[in-house]
């Protein structure tokens, strides 16, 4: 088991699409990505990883997205586009997309990104196409639910799905068979998205491939409520009668927030998903499985132990449940294929998701943000590492490593100098870089910004709070040579090349 379940020794960089630079607001398929992967080469890096492709809803996270199989629109490429002439460049290039070019206005883009696409879409010929025709019977599973979902939130005024009229709300047939015939422009336009999505993604990731570079992609263990897998699928969640949640997903008190999470998610009826065979999992397994090389899986821990909030209550009245376990990681195995497989198994873990990793084979992962707190038992310090893991720096969800050092206390300060044998704080983040790639790791992932020594200006997102997250970008030509050849000598020296 384990020789098909982990990763060839190697490195490489964490970078959201989204964080790629373009002239457009945010990051997407296009030129920037491909060059991206040539830098990616150059550097000795075998991974490229990337946050969750949904599209995102209100918050703008990842984590959050209108449907589990769907990809962002955001990331089609609107140069291509161009190229293929369905948009003119003076329609794109008169929009201002942003005021900074490492920040994503999402506002700028929520105003202007569908008005662009729907012109694309006018003049597509894609229906007359058999690669599209192809596609609509490749994705039937969804894609066609999917579209039917958007154009109701438009036509419903975007708003959440709970708050649509009864008979649509609760999917009953008539009404369904009349949004269809009604809505039947809108919901070719939001498939018309996936499509060139696909599309886009499909050639990028072959090309990335060609170059010898792995893409490791992230499944939220939980889908939104506002989403087409609850809408049309309520049996598989805790859901009452007029489909509104009854518990809904979070974490306890921790050190993000004294006060728990509250993500609001509905949970899994795992009952019912254990009755159809997982069957839901096995093709979100599927469809993850032909985007990525690797899939990690964020909050492996609720697969084994959940936390169960009260829909109306706060974080801390919450308790756990077990999960499905080994029976789910079954059904993940059948469907993966080829793809291998990261357990984000961060958090509170207990023995029981210990013996489920180690009976799977998934590498678990390590973050050096965790480490230095002056035990030198810590799990997350490199002399502790076992091979079959995964070593970040640190997640999305961290600081950067230059912020994470500027605020460390005194005592764990004094710590981290003594143990990477560094002189300040200056010197800290190279020497982690160092023992990192030195250690005895599979793999060693850094987010970009911790390559470019970046502040917590530049962090990605701060849990349990809302507004500014998810916003940073690379800015063109700012991965320097300086910093390739130096990653390329960390490579070859420990044999990450």
């Amino acid at each position: 088991m384990l020789e098909d379940t982990e990763l060839k020794r190697g490195a490489g960089i964490l970078l959201p699409i989204s964080s790629l630079p373009s002239p457009y607001g945010i990051g997407t398929f296009g030129k920037e990505a491909y060059h991206f992967v040539d830098q990616l080469c150059e550097a000795g890096q075998k991974y490229w990883q990337v946050l969750p492709l949904g599209p995102t809803s209100y918050g703008d996270s990842p984590y959050q997205s209108f449907s589990a199989f769907a990809g962002n629109p955001y990331f089609i490429d609107l140069d291509m586009l161009i190229e293929e002439e369905l948009l003119e460049r003076s329609e794109v290039e008169k929009i201002k997309w942003s005021d900074k070019a490492d920040r994503i206005s999402y506002e700028a883009l929520w105003e202007n990104r569908y008005q662009v696409l729907r012109q694309a879409y006018r003049k597509s010929n894609h229906k007359r196409s058999e690669k599209y025709q192809d596609f609509i019977k490749e994705n039937k599973d969804w894609v066609e639910d999917y579209g039917l979902f958007m154009a109701c939130k438009a036509h419903f005024g975007h708003q959440e799905w709970l708050k649509w009229d009864e008979d649509i709300r609760l999917r009953k047939e008539e009404a369904v068979l009349s949004y269809q015939k009604t809505l039947s422009d809108e919901i070719d336009f939001y498939i018309f998205l996936q499509y060139k999505f696909f599309e886009q993604w499909n050639r990028l990731k072959k090309y990335a491939n060609e170059q010898n570079i792995k893409i490791i992609g992230d499944m939220p263990i939980y889908v939104a409520l506002d989403s087409s897998d609850v809408w049309i699928h309520p049996d598989l969640f805790e859901l009452d009668e007029d489909r509104k949640p009854i518990n809904v997903a979070g974490c306890p008190p921790d050190a993000f927030s004294d006060d728990g999470q509250k993500w609001g998610n509905p949970l899994y009826d795992w009952k019912a998903m254990e009755k159809e065979d997982f069957s839901w999992w096995k093709r979100r397994m599927e469809g993850a499985a032909k985007l990525f090389d690797v899939v990690r899986i964020d909050h492996f821990i609720g697969i084994v132990r959940y936390y169960v909030i009260p829909a109306d209550d706060s974080a801390k009245k919450g308790h756990y449940e077990w999960g499905p376990g080994e029976k789910l990681t079954k059904a993940l195995d059948e469907a993966r294929g080829d793809t291998k497989i990261i357990a984000e198994d961060l958090g509170v873990v207990i023995p029981e998701v210990n013996e489920l990793l180690e009976k799977v084979g998934y590498p678990g992962m390590k973050v050096i943000e965790f480490a230095f707190d002056g035990n030198n038992q810590n799990p997350y310090l490199p002399h502790m590492y076992t091979r079959n893991c995964i070593a970040y720096g640190g997640t999305h969800d961290n600081e950067t490593l230059r912020g994470y050092y500027d605020n460390l206390s005194k005592e764990h300060l004094a710590y981290a100098l003594q143990y990477t044998d560094s002189n300040s704080r200056d010197e800290l983040i190279h020497q982690v870089f160092l023992m990192t790639y030195r250690s005895v790791a599979d793999t060693v992932i850094f987010q970009m910004q911790d390559v470019l020594e970046k502040g917590n200006e530049a962090r990605m997102n701060l849990p349990a709070t809302i507004g500014e997250n998810w916003r940073w970008r690379l800015k063109k030509n700012e991965f320097k040579k300086k910093q390739i050849n130096w990653l390329k000598n960390l490579s070859i020296i420990y044999g990450r090349d």
